[in-house]
């Protein structure tokens, strides 16, 4: 009998440690690999499919509408429907993407965190109430410190309910699009690839970030930003939903720009209530950026923060448990999700 020969050597000249040879990977499993998780397509790439869904809906909106608003005029600011009209393309900017691809990854739109069971319950409201109470507890303060003052009234009669309805409908429009486009899909799907909190931190540094694109803004106020980002995103976490934080979101700007008239992230609205003022050291007031450049801001979202663990502490079960409670990774350290 011929002996058993022994393992040729591969053509690759690769063999394990018994000897065996090592078989090369395909092209198409590395490829497979980089794009596919353990639940499909990895969350990088589908966030960045997001991303360039929404910045070409953004632009394809934003050009056709340039046509049809009248042409800016010199040394004239516009008109205010066109910054309620900018919100608006924002948000559809933000959801329509969205749309797409809870159908793509066969999973509801209300995962994201806007369930349409629900809309503007109790946990919208209740957040509008926080909003209020939150920056008029602010402002009482600052006035007890002696450098706020309410000042008089700059509207009466009909145009204070005209602009106090419009900045209502402004702010509510800017909180539905700023809050399901830095914590909607988004946070959602990063936090299938690298965790939630890890994700809240990462957009919320963003979304302060682009806060520095506003005319008067400074880094604190930015800084400011991100740290009630992150409140936000442990509202998103303990509730399920972003109605609580579209609520907060939407009244605390309409108190700070319209009721009380100060700044908001640098920029004061035309059509205010009051004839407010600030006096004294910036690092209590704001300075030009207003109530959230201010150092007792953080001690307000602080202490804001402390109240609402209390009040919705860690609970197993979830309306939208995709949504509020961790999601194991898809990712073993390969492709962009990792």
């Amino acid at each position: 009998m011929n002996a058993p020969a022994e393992n040729p050597t591969p053509p690759n000249g690769l063999t394990n440690e018994a000897g065996g040879a090592i078989q090369p990977r395909s092209p198409e499993s590395v490829m497979r690999k980089i794009f596919i998780g353990v639940s499909g397509l990895r969350s990088g790439w589908r966030f960045t499919i997001y991303a360039a869904a929404f910045f070409a809906v953004l632009f394809a909106i934003s050009f056709v509408i340039k046509f049809l608003l009248p042409p800016p005029q010199p040394h004239q600011p516009p008109h205010l429907w066109v910054f309620l009209v900018g919100e608006c393309v924002l948000l559809i900017a933000a959801l329509l993407p969205a749309v797409l691809m809870s159908h793509i990854e066969k999973r509801p739109f209300g995962a994201y965190g806007l369930p349409c069971q629900g809309a503007f319950g109790k946990p919208f409201w209740v957040g509008l109430l926080w909003g209020i109470s939150a920056i008029t507890l602010l402002l009482l303060v600052m006035r007890g410190l002696g450098v706020f003052y309410f000042g008089g009234l700059a509207l009466h009669g009909s145009h204070a309910f005209k602009y106090a309805a419009f900045w209502g409908a402004f702010f509510l429009t800017v909180g539905l699009a700023e809050e399901f486009t830095s914590r909607g899909y988004s946070q959602f799907t990063l936090a299938q690839g690298i965790g939630f909190w890890p994700a809240a931190l990462l957009l919320s540094c963003l979304f302060g970030a682009i806060h520095l694109g506003n005319q008067g803004e400074a880094w604190i106020g930015a800084v400011a930003a991100a740290y009630i980002g992150l409140f936000f995103c442990l509202t998103l976490r303990r509730t399920g939903t972003l109605w609580f934080a579209v609520g907060m979101h939407a009244s605390w700007d309409w108190g700070e720009s319209f009721l009380y008239s100060v700044p908001d992230s640098g920029a004061l609205a035309p059509g205010h209530l009051l004839k407010s003022s600030f006096h004294g050291s910036r690092w209590l007031t704001g300075g030009s950026v207003g109530p959230e450049g201010s150092l007792l801001v953080f001690v307000l979202i602080t202490v804001m923060w402390m109240v609402f663990s209390r009040l919705y502490p860690v609970t197993v079960n979830k309306t939208a448990p995709n949504v509020s409670q961790p999601v194991l990774s898809d990712v073993e350290g390969h492709g962009v999700g990792g």
